[in-house]
């Protein structure tokens, strides 16, 4: 798989490369939808750039290619069987969502929630393209798997620093028309289809309170949505934050939902069990920090604090939710997990003065 020709002739046109030299296939996008390819450009020279430096510094760049197959010829291309109209449509929506992303408000994020610069979009017959720094080049090459105790307050610190980042602008919500009303894959109303999959009991009764309790939370902000320990890319130098790809699905949401599902993707049950307190903690003094240097008061961090912490179980029972019915017996559907499904629903239940045991 390789550039379109109208990518490639496109592609030059606005790097001002002579040339492009080399093509290498980075990965294949989720249900057969595209491809990541790493572009390697000769004499580039990208207009609109601060400095003749930075003009011809984007040697190496990504491209993402989107062109999705018709709906009729998906067949068995989702790893799970979840082809369906409704599954093809929320795919083409996310694309446009991460094209918003980086064109109107990826600049919000400073180093300390690093995200890659967007170098072109354009659209054509065969689908979107969009351009982006290459991030490997710019000293951010290291992948994990699953993180250290190191790797995970880096990621945790990357999404607190991301979090007060775009605290106070959700409030205008017109300013975010173009990304998710609401962030995160796995947002109930965006998946009836697994919903009506779960297994009957408490937390299918109870999905749409929990869904409430985030949503209508005090404390909004934009979400990344996809938060797993695969999209982020770490630096060689030590210390420095990491950064963050894949932003298909980001919009508003609580903060708990980003922090329960990058946990879920990284570290052992035992380990979210014997680290809980430590991976919040270190999560809310990198936002107290974060927010305080943005200019927001203390008070409304202890409230937010206060809010968020209650909300963390509700968001990983949220997650759970939504696994129940796309992937019974998924290796994440652990003791730990149900642990925070039982504190979720208590939670529900001291609302009205009873447990759901009872």
């Amino acid at each position: 798989m390789t550039l379109t020709p109208e990518s490639a002739d496109w592609l030059q046109d606005i790097s001002g490369a002579t040339s492009i030299e080399e093509v290498h296939h980075v990965q294949t996008l989720w249900s057969g939808y595209g491809q990541i390819l790493r572009v390697r450009l000769n004499q580039p020279h990208w207009p609109n750039q601060a400095s003749s430096t930075d003009a011809m510094k984007f040697t190496s760049v990504i491209v993402k290619q989107i062109s999705p197959p018709a709906l009729e010829e998906q067949g068995g291309g989702h790893p799970r069987g979840w082809n369906t109209s409704r599954s093809h449509h929320r795919k083409l929506r996310s694309y446009e969502v991460e094209s918003a992303f980086y064109s109107h408000h990826a600049r919000r994020c400073e180093a300390s929630c690093r995200v890659a610069k967007s170098l072109g979009q354009a659209d054509f017959p065969s689908g979107q393209i969009m351009v982006l720094e290459d991030l490997n080049q710019a000293g951010y090459p290291v992948r994990h798997q699953g993180l250290d105790a190191t790797g995970v307050d880096q990621g945790l610190r990357w999404l607190a620093n991301f979090h007060a980042s775009f605290l106070h602008t959700v409030e205008q919500a017109d300013q975010w028309k173009d990304l998710w009303p609401i962030g995160t894959y796995w947002h109930l109303s965006t998946r009836p289809d697994e919903f009506d999959a779960m297994p009957s009991g408490e937390l299918k009764d109870a999905a749409n309170k929990l869904d409430n309790r985030l949503n209508q939370s005090e404390f909004q902000t934009l979400v990344h949505g996809d938060a797993k320990v695969t999209n982020m890319c770490f630096a060689t130098k030590p210390n420095q934050p990491p950064a963050m790809v894949d932003f298909q699905y980001v919009g508003r949401g609580c903060g708990m939902k980003d922090v329960a599902y990058f946990l879920s993707s990284c570290v052992s049950e035992s380990e979210c069990q014997r680290n809980e307190s430590r991976y919040l903690a270190t999560y809310f003094e990198a936002l107290r920090d974060a927010m305080s240097t943005r200019g927001i008061e203390q008070a409304e961090f202890t409230s937010l604090e206060i809010s968020w912490r209650k909300l963390y179980p509700v968001a990983w029972a949220d997650f759970v939710r939504f696994l129940e019915g796309w992937c019974p017996g998924h290796a994440k559907l652990t003791g730990y997990s149900r642990r925070m499904v039982e504190l979720a629903l208590d939670s529900l239940d001291d609302q009205h003065g009873h447990s759901h045991s009872d």
